[in-house]
């Protein structure tokens, strides 16, 4: 199906429709209107977006179903080609993509010039693991006719497709977890179409990409339904998604409220699906006695500048430091107070944001063992969404006894905690619900004092850092960005790095199937070259003969 007239338009004016793509096509802008909102001044940005309506969302999902089978049986190499493609676009229209994310999230121009290289390198990195193939972990246990009591029937497994997966743009990241983002990468390059459902912080940032993506689709001659975009200024179009008897999957980076209710969502369904959310983290820090010793002032300028970055608005944000008690710790914490009253408004990314954090923040201030320290707001505006930053003190004994001081606050805030020795340290350790991060500064004395720490935190957490800060989270082959449950809904999973294709995958066998029925991935010959289990052991090479 041909791009029609007013795509082309589109593309040659780069003017906004704020409307839905559904496939190729665009939504009939009929539906509930809202705006987004310039963080810096509060103003509405224009044009108006409208909510896509169930006819729309139908449409979008049945043109997804339709494409998913032949999208399943697609190369890794075509793959490879709509992946590489998508990001090529990406580059060619940087400058208004960067301008509008600004305008719609007021991060810094520098920070999302980083962001679209993080999203078009990650789709490139997707590209060249499909295009090699290996990941599909084919496994071959070649039947024996001969054995004795009862015949080895030939079994031979692989990773297909789930089919249409559903994934939610997210505030903090209009690029590298949005509509192009890891969740949409990794589940287009395991096979399965993709319908975003755009963050409304950002929707003139979602229809560039969007835009991009559906031109892609056409470009690379692949059919209309691999992609749709859906706009919603509330939350209908996403419950709406989640319950369609015809999506197969979910991915999700938010709130935990909002994770929470996909999920329970996806449960309740007559056939239910899995939910892959990534809900919010508290990442606490340990600062161990040595390297406080050694080097408190070094910690002092990465840990401020680690949970103000972005605004304190990264799922990794450390908000939570432990540090022990005496005069070491008391200059560290005098000297990030000084850092704190010094500091600049930061600009929060929406009003929900930002009011959860000020409600979070003066609950806390009413706590009589709790000391807060608040940046000044010399330039206030009502209009703008500003805030400032934000320490809190207090002691081992009243962070036990107020299960609140434990809980995510999304800005730039931290609650340094002392304790008075090793035991306490310990007792907290096992008492933290699942993160994605913990971070542990020390030397290499405190790391053999205190590796029982250490190995609690590895049962708490999806990655472990030493001697360093969590925010940036390197998109590689290794990496975690996941955690036991409520930092995620599986702590199994990964939401960045290449382990992520593994989400919206599953495991297929194959039991006495004729040769000429197996995908490529399994046969003898192994035509591909990819790396395979075959009766046991990893190897490249093929089948000479079966037995």
């Amino acid at each position: 199906m041909p791009i029609g007239e007013e795509q082309h338009n589109e593309s040659a004016t780069g003017m906004l429709r704020g409307r839905s793509i559904i496939g190729f096509g665009r939504g009939k802008g009929n539906g509930v209107a809202f705006h987004a909102f310039d963080p810096q001044t509060g103003q509405a940005c224009e044009p108006a977006f409208t909510s896509a309506n169930a006819e729309e969302i139908d449409h979008a999902i049945e043109l997804a179903a339709t494409a998913a089978p032949k999208w399943a049986r697609a190369s890794g190499t075509t793959r490879a080609e709509f992946l590489r493609a998508i990001a090529s676009r990406l580059e060619t229209i940087a400058a208004r993509l960067i301008e509008r994310a600004h305008l719609e999230t007021a991060l810094p121009m520098a920070r999302l010039k980083g962001e679209l290289a993080r999203t078009c390198d990650q789709l490139r990195l997707f590209a060249d693991v499909v295009q090699e193939g290996s990941w599909v972990m084919g496994r071959i246990d070649r039947g024996d006719p001969k054995r004795t009591p009862t015949p080895k029937p030939d079994i031979r497994s692989m990773l297909r497709p789930l089919g249409p997966v559903v994934v939610f743009g997210a505030s903090n990241f209009p690029l590298a977890f949005s509509v192009a983002g890891g969740d949409s990468a990794s589940a287009w390059a395991s096979g399965n179409p993709v319908i975003v459902k755009a963050h409304p912080a950002h929707p003139g940032t979602s229809e560039l990409v969007g835009r991009a993506i559906s031109e892609s689709v056409h470009s690379c001659g692949l059919a209309e339904g691999l992609f749709s975009l859906l706009f919603d200024g509330g939350v209908t179009v996403g419950q709406t998604l989640v319950e369609h008897p015809l999506v197969k999957g979910v991915g999700f980076t938010g709130s935990y409220a909002g994770g929470r209710t996909l999920m329970d969502l996806a449960a309740s369904r007559l056939e239910p699906i899995p939910v892959f959310a990534e809900m919010g983290s508290v990442n606490p820090v340990f600062i161990l006695p040595g390297a406080l010793e050694a080097r408190g002032e070094h910690i002092v300028s990465g840990l401020y500048e680690s949970f103000t970055l972005g605004g304190g608005q990264f799922c990794t944000k450390p908000g939570l430091v432990f540090l022990p008690e005496g005069r070491a710790s008391e200059k560290l914490m005098r000297s990030l107070e000084a850092l704190v009253s010094a500091a600049a408004p930061f600009s929060l990314l929406t009003t929900g944001i930002r009011t959860a954090f000020v409600r979070a923040r003066e609950d806390r201030r009413r706590c009589a063992d709790l000391r807060t320290v608040i940046a000044e707001l010399n330039d206030w505006s009502h209009n703008s969404l500003q805030v400032g930053a934000t320490l809190m003190e207090t002691d081992v004994t009243t962070f036990l006894s107020r299960s609140e001081l434990s809980e995510e606050m999304f800005g730039p805030s931290t609650l340094l905690v002392t304790h008075s020795d090793k035991a306490q340290l310990i007792e907290v350790a096992s008492m933290l619900k699942g993160h994605l991060t913990a971070t542990v500064h020390g030397t290499e004395q405190d790391f053999q004092e205190f590796f029982e720490l250490i190995q609690t935190l590895e049962t708490k957490v999806g990655r472990l850092i030493f001697n360093g800060y969590p925010t940036g989270v390197e998109v590689c082959h290794a990496m975690v960005h996941g955690g036991p449950y409520p930092a995620t809904s599986d702590g199994r999973s990964t939401s960045v790095g290449t382990q992520s294709i593994f989400r919206f995958s599953r495991p297929v066998c194959f039991q006495d199937c004729p040769h000429q029925l197996l995908p490529a991935e399994l046969r003898d010959e192994n035509p591909l070259g990819i790396c395979r289990m075959v009766d046991g052991a990893m190897t490249r090479e093929g089948i000479a003969e079966s037995r």
